[in-house]
C-alpha cells in the first residue's frame, strides 16, 4: 500500500466522509454523502494520479442535442467534467489530480465541484434520465 493511498484516506476522513468501501490491493476507496449528491464516488490512486469517478446515469438513447448540452455544462464546472464511458452510453463525473503534491484543498474542491455541478444541473440531468 502506497504512502499516497494512506494520505488520500486521511484526507477523506478529515473532510468528514466515511469510507464505505476500501479495495486495498487496487488502492481504491468509495464514499457516499447523499445530501451532497455523492453516491459511490470512486477515489482511485493510479500510479501518479488520483482519479475520482462517479456514475451519473445511463444514456442509452441520448440525442446529439443531449451530448451538446453536456459539453456546455462542462464549461460551468469548476473542476472535473461530465464524460462518457467507453461505450458512450454512461455519463460519469471524472477528475484527475496529481498525487505527488495533492493537498486537502484540491480533494475538497473536486468533491465540492461534483456536488455543485449536480445541484446546478439537476433538472436537466433528470430530464436526460427520463428521456425528455
Amino acid at each position: 500500500m502506497s504512502q499516497h493511498f494512506e494520505q488520500v484516506k486521511e484526507f477523506v476522513i478529515e473532510l468528514g466522509f466515511r469510507i464505505d468501501e476500501e479495495i486495498q490491493e487496487e488502492e481504491i476507496v468509495i464514499i457516499n454523502d447523499d445530501d451532497r449528491g455523492i453516491r459511490d464516488l470512486i477515489i482511485d490512486c493510479e500510479d501518479s494520479l488520483l482519479v475520482l469517478e462517479q456514475l451519473i446515469m445511463k444514456l442509452p438513447h441520448a440525442s446529439p442535442t443531449t451530448y451538446k448540452r453536456i459539453l456546455q455544462m462542462n464549461r460551468t464546472l469548476v473542476f472535473g467534467a461530465f464524460v462518457l464511458d467507453e461505450t458512450g452510453e454512461t455519463l460519469i463525473y471524472r477528475n484527475t489530480l496529481a498525487l505527488e503534491n495533492l493537498d486537502l484543498n484540491e480533494l475538497e474542491s473536486t468533491i465540492n465541484a461534483l456536488s455543485m455541478g449536480l445541484a446546478e444541473n439537476s433538472s436537466e440531468l433528470l430530464a436526460f434520465a427520463s428521456g425528455s
